[in-house]
């Protein structure tokens, strides 16, 4: 595992272009977010996602997500309407994920097998902009959830020495405040919270 020491509030342009050219070239990335340490890997590669689906033993019904930079990579992925749409605009940047109705532009294999649906997310942390900007499109996010721990992983090091041999790279932009992202579901005609998390749900705009 490839280790890099970015600063969590400026992120150096050298390093966040090496980040950018490790998930262009499939590999399986730990990054920090706006509420945890998280797993990212390029859309439609199938070697990182098969990487990050063995680490963390998901199952086929797994609900991904997409981290975008802002709402305007959102439409490839995701059917929008113009409340959806709102609604979107009045809480984004958030440490919160969307659910919508995927597009067939989405690999399959991250669409929900029955509900044919995607998270979306726009961070705030400026580590993950970064790495954004410089892809130029979203990219798969996963929280850093291991299947024999309960928690998020906060401390870089513990996960460098956790997931050496696994993961391809580690931002470590220092130890994080853990939080989950809170997550809800625009799929359907009225929205829903799936889980509370770093957002109050009541300071959510509908």
């Amino acid at each position: 595992m490839q280790t890099l020491y970015i600063h969590p509030k400026n992120p150096q342009p050298r390093l966040i272009q090496q980040v950018a050219e490790a998930l262009s070239q499939d590999k399986l990335v730990i990054y920090p977010t706006d509420t945890s340490y998280a797993f990212a890997c390029k859309i439609g590669s199938k070697l990182a996602l098969e990487k990050l689906k063995k680490i963390r033993q998901l199952e086929d019904k797994h609900q991904f997500a997409l981290m975008c930079h802002d709402l305007s990579e959102i439409a490839k992925f995701a059917t929008v309407s113009n409340k959806q749409y709102k609604i979107l605009k009045a809480n984004t940047p958030n440490p919160i994920t969307f659910i919508l109705a995927a597009t067939k532009d989405l690999p399959k294999k991250l669409a929900h097998p029955k509900k044919k649906t995607i998270g979306i997310r726009v961070p705030s942390n400026p580590i993950a902009q970064a790495i954004l900007k410089q892809m130029g499109e979203p990219i798969l996010t996963s929280t850093l959830i291991l299947p024999e721990h309960d928690t998020v992983l906060d401390d870089p090091f513990e996960i460098e020495e956790l997931l050496f041999n696994q993961a391809d790279m580690l931002v470590n932009a220092g130890i994080r405040t853990t939080k989950l992202t809170t997550i809800v579901d625009l799929s359907d005609t009225e929205a829903k919270l799936i889980r509370a998390g770093a957002v109050n749900p009541d300071d959510i705009i509908f």
